[in-house]
């Protein structure tokens, strides 16, 4: 690993900058304000390397652009950072955006730092997210990587209009949670399958249900291979059933200490597409690198269970993740294949790259059937169409009520994760599936028709005609990724918008 993040709400003993680096960050209001050196100063001037007098100049200094700002302090081991104001309405008003450019180049020189955050309260979850995505990544196979850690606290201090506050042992707690939830998500992501196939993920669902929880218990089951089959969960089945490691569907479940029947329950249903060769459909030479984040979806959901656990959660909270590798054999699931999902409803195949709506509708219908939750949500790197739609940082949110709609949009302002709605219309969009021969094909008949949205209300089609709840699907294809790398996109959103993150 290559660093060690952890969430404080004080500076203990730090040493002097000739060991380790120290690196203020905040809103320009937030740094201006009166206290704001005597609260970092045991970061900044342990020994004398950086008076009152440098800071506040610094601060003046500092010019609210659109990407922010920085002054160096000591050298390259001190420095202030401004976080710019500027914002629209669709974006976060913290501008996490903007924090990984400020920050990334600083604490990538692998040295021991504390990062100090000054901000508004509303704006600790969103910063603090960014700062855990501007931290080194877990992932990293090359033969020079360092296996020494090194150690990065960030001291997160809130300014009200009284001046400077703290936060509470909890909400130290549940920063940590959200941090351990993004880094577990960003490694995964990053994987690729060689690494990380679907033993591979089950491995980690293992390692997360057998973690300590805060206020409940957790368990889990997994239904794998033949079973799959026997279960009628034939979206599943057929997408994985030719690679080498058979598909899963994995159920972990939070149950409160005090839970009784009438307890709420809410599921997470994430697409675990460990590699998408698109099949016999099959992805270009350019298409395909980078399909070992399509099973980004279950990677933000069990990242979000995990901080969920160890914060505590008021509710029933099941994460189901359908676990596949799409991939080519002679067994392989083929076009004009008529194959029927556990919702009991037929679907002729036109297109084995479309296989994600496959295994979510067997996991929103197993969702609903057998667990009763009052809310599903699906979460997915479903189509090309959302980057189209939505763009790269706004994930497509598709959902069957204005209300629950309306709560995601806030907490993705909130927490940085955002979300933009697109048009929820099954009536006219499902026509676009129409077959001769079966209930429905999977892969519209107009590539210029609204494909995000018709991607979801084919998952929306599986779920029981009685199905009474509130469902939000989620495609975040592009959101999962930076470059490169894996942002650990999603963690935030869920803990916020279930009103498990309190920040």
């Amino acid at each position: 690993m290559p660093v060690e993040l952890q969430f404080s709400a004080t500076i203990e003993s730090a040493s002097g900058l000739d060991s380790r680096s120290a690196y203020v960050i905040g809103t320009k209001a937030a740094l201006s304000a009166a206290g704001c050196y005597a609260a970092v100063k045991d970061a900044v001037c342990p020994n004398g390397e950086v008076s009152e007098e440098v800071f506040d100049r610094s601060v003046k200094a500092l010019e609210e652009g659109d990407k922010g700002d920085m002054v160096p302090m000591y050298g390259k081991d001190a420095a202030v950072m401004c976080i710019t104001q500027k914002c629209s309405r669709n974006n976060c008003p913290a501008r996490p955006d903007t924090v990984k450019g400020l920050l990334k180049a600083h604490v990538a020189r692998k040295k021991d730092c504390i990062v100090v955050l000054l901000c508004e309260k509303s704006y600790v979850a969103a910063l603090s997210a960014a700062i855990c995505r501007s931290a080194p990544p877990d992932f990293n196979m090359k033969s020079t990587a360092t296996k020494e850690a090194f150690v990065m606290t960030v001291v997160v201090i809130p300014v009200g209009s009284g001046g400077m506050e703290a936060l509470s042992d909890g909400e130290v707690a549940g920063l940590n949670a959200l941090k351990a939830g993004i880094e577990r998500t960003r490694r995964l992501v990053d994987a690729p399958t060689n690494v990380l196939n679907t033993d591979g993920m089950l491995k980690e669902v293992s390692d997360v249900a057998s973690d300590g929880a805060t206020g409940g218990k957790v368990s889990y089951k997994v239904i794998r291979g033949d079973e799959v089959k026997e279960m009628g969960m034939g979206g599943l089945w057929n997408v994985g059933m030719a690679a080498p490691a058979p598909p899963a569907l994995a159920i972990l479940t939070y149950e409160p200490d005090n839970a009784s029947p009438d307890t709420k329950t809410v599921c997470w249903v994430g697409k675990g597409i460990v590699y998408d060769t698109g099949g016999l459909s099959i992805k270009s030479k350019t298409g395909m690198p980078g399909m070992k984040r399509d099973m980004g979806g279950s990677a933000a959901i069990l990242g979000a269970f995990e901080a969920a656990m160890k914060i505590g959660v008021p509710y029933r909270l099941h994460a189901l993740l359908c676990l596949a590798e799409n991939s080519v054999d002679s067994v392989a699931m083929r076009p004009d294949d008529i194959i029927t999902l556990m919702s009991g409803k037929t679907v002729e195949v036109n297109n084995t790259d479309a296989e994600g709506r496959l295994v979510l509708g067997d996991g929103v219908f197993y969702a609903a059937s057998v667990l009763k939750p009052a809310l599903i949500l699906d979460m997915a790197t479903l189509t090309g169409a959302q980057t189209m739609a939505t763009g790269k940082k706004h994930a497509a949110l598709l959902c069957n009520d204005l209300t629950t709609e309306q709560s995601f949009v806030r907490a993705g302002l909130a927490t940085g994760d955002l979300v933009y709605p697109i048009v929820y219309c099954p009536e006219i969009f499902m026509q676009a599936f129409s077959s001769e021969v079966a209930d429905m094909k999977n892969s519209a008949d107009d590539r210029n028709n609204a494909l995000a949205s018709c991607a979801g209300h084919f998952i929306e089609a599986h779920l029981p005609a009685d199905y009474a709840g509130q469902w939000v699907h989620i495609d975040m294809a592009t959101p999962v990724q930076e470059g490169e790398r894996a942002t650990g996109w999603g963690v935030a959103l869920l803990l916020k918008a279930g009103g498990i993150l309190d920040l």
